[in-house]
């Protein structure tokens, strides 16, 4: 980027120094004797009361433009009660004035187009506050620490917040940001826990990581439809909000983006999410029912875990894998519904589950992790015959565990400890006929009651139910689907021909596209894909003598109802 020589000088003030710093008037400078410039400066003896910083001085009777306020120049000087600033200052340097806690009051003139990192931080006594129109940029922990700051109006001529740049204001409890705002940087309103509600502007394309970490008074957040992704832990701690609605141009959640938001009883989980990582909504024990779309492909470690207040859960059939105490400690889940879309079943998945008294593993499912299941208020559990790994005690500590169906022909390779502290002897072991005497000669099985045979070894496979297939039809300008299962999400396209290349004298003008679309539903397999290509040649069809909106509204209507 091209500097200009005035802003060369301000950045080697220290090094360009004819002389060390004299101080005019109560203040220090460093100045420079080419280009007649001053640069505030730190004080030996710190700076106290108020202190008024000239547009100019005048030195051995040559005079000097204040331009800048150095590094460090007010910083710990906490019997500082106020600062003005003059105009003919442009930058604030690194730490001006850190942890200045006496200071109430600053002015900060138009002139100034530069705060540098935290300047302001650690200002616990300063209420307000004037950015100024000239500022485009607010930076890395500008104003964080600044406990008594209770409002602030960022003006539009900001384009970014930087990392921390109100982080820990307790006492901030309304906020501004503006549309000219596009970034907004990790951990900038963290701990700010006066804050109320917030509006995050629709220029933002995305909510940083940690931006809004333990903002417990937050009960309102309106993220605008322009996200796209929402940041690890950027809501985490934020206890006081009820629900929150996720725009349908988010296509992760971040870790621990939600966890521990105790007072969320709903969340709108739109179609563009596929992937919900690690703690996203760990923690939230108000949360009491949450639908995961069918976009979702793996519920990562975590995910749910924590959620006393869950009750039910239907995991769609786009999931291939539920990873490590996804569901863990969910103490009042009585109900799962797992999809044969998935393989595995990992670690700690549904652990300390203690009101969930019964689930059906599918027989898609090969692996059962160690502690899968440990903990968990389980009656009984059927294991299927594709089965073939189950890890330390996957089922350990099972108290009321009393009948256990292994349908698995061939003995599953399994942990001594499986059933560790589930007191087996006391339970019933149902296996296929054929397969009984291998099972008394393995451990764990051979500790339980029985074997009792089963009739079969290979279950029959549950029958999948299919969406019907969706209807497309036309109505009033609108291409409208319909379907005879009730509750179906609809994915659709439309797709156009390619414009093609004429040699003749005339051209018709023409519209061609496919309309295309299947239904999906949780527990359901996905429709059959419905098709219907159209091709309008638009002409004059009200005969007013012209080709417009209505003629074409009326050719769809014409190919979609014949």
């Amino acid at each position: 980027m091209k500097q200009t020589f005035l802003s060369i000088l301000l950045m080697l003030l220290p090094m360009l120094s004819s002389a060390d710093a004299v101080q005019i008037g109560g203040i220090w400078y460093n100045l420079v004797a080419k280009g007649k410039l001053a640069e505030v400066t730190s004080n030996p003896n710190k700076y106290s009361g108020s202190v008024v910083i000239p547009p100019s001085v005048t030195y051995n009777g040559e005079p000097y433009s204040v331009t800048s306020i150095g590094s460090k120049a007010f910083e710990s000087c906490s019997g500082l009660t106020s600062v003005t600033i003059g105009n003919s200052v442009k930058s604030i340097g690194d730490r001006a004035f850190l942890y200045c806690s006496g200071l109430t009051s600053i002015t900060i003139p138009s002139s100034v187009t530069s705060i540098s990192n935290w300047s302001f931080s650690g200002c616990s006594g300063l209420t307000s506050i004037t950015i100024p129109n000239s500022l485009t940029s607010i930076s890395e922990g500008a104003f964080s620490d600044c406990s008594s700051l209770t409002s602030i109006t960022i003006p539009s001529s900001v384009t970014s917040i930087g990392e921390a740049a109100f982080a820990r204001c307790s006492g901030l409890t309304s906020v501004t940001i503006p549309n000219s705002v596009t970034d907004i940087g990790g951990d900038a309103f963290r701990e700010c826990s006066g804050l109320t509600s917030i509006t995050i502007p629709s220029s933002a394309t995305s909510i940083s990581r940690w931006v809004f970490y333990m903002c417990s008074g937050l009960t309102s957040v309106t993220i605008p439809s322009s996200v796209t992704s929402i940041g690890e832990s950027a809501f985490c701690g934020c206890s006081g909000l009820t629900s929150i609605t996720i725009p349908n141009r988010v296509t992760s959640i971040g870790s621990g983006a939600f966890s521990y938001c105790s007072g969320l009883t709903s969340v709108t989980i739109p179609n563009s999410v596929t992937s919900i990582d690690s703690w996203a909504f760990g923690g939230c024990s108000g949360l009491t029912s949450i639908t995961i779309p069918n976009s979702v492909t793996s519920i990562s470690e975590g995910a749910f875990r924590e959620c006393t207040g869950l009750t039910s859960i239907t995991i769609p059939n786009s999931v291939t894998s539920i990873s490590e105490g996804a569901f863990r400690e969910c103490t009042g889940l009585t109900s799962v519904t797992i999809p044969n879309s998935v393989t595995s079943i990992g670690q700690e998945t549904f652990s300390g589950c203690t009101s969930l008294t019964s689930i059906t593993i599918p027989n898609s499912v090969t692996s059962i992790g160690s502690s899968a299941f440990s903990g968990s208020g389980l009656l009984s559990i059927t294991i299927p015959n594709s089965v073939t790994f189950i890890s330390s005690e996957a089922f350990a500590n099972c108290e009321n565990l009393t009948d256990v169906y292994c349908l698995a022909d061939n003995v599953p390779s399994t942990s001594s400890d499986a059933f560790n502290g589930s007191y087996p002897q006391a339970m019933t072991l149902h296996v296929p006929a054929a397969s009984i005497s291998a099972y008394q000669a393995i451990e764990p099985w051979k500790y339980f009651n029985g074997p009792v045979a089963v009739s079969g070894g290979t279950p029959t496979p549950t029958p999948t139910t299919k969406c019907a297939t969706p209807v497309i039809s036309y109505s009033g300008g609108k291409i409208e689907f319909t379907c005879a299962t009730d509750g179906v999400d609809f994915v659709s396209s439309v797709t156009s021909a390619d414009v093609n290349s004429y040699t003749g004298s005339t051209i018709n003008l023409t519209l061609k596209f496919t309309v295309s679309v299947y239904a999906t539903k949780a527990g359901l397999d996905n429709s059959d894909e419905a098709t219907k290509d159209i091709e309008i040649v638009i002409g004059d069809m009200d005969g007013d003598g012209n080709v417009n909106a209505a003629d074409i509204v009326k050719l769809v209507d014409k190919v979609m109802n014949p």
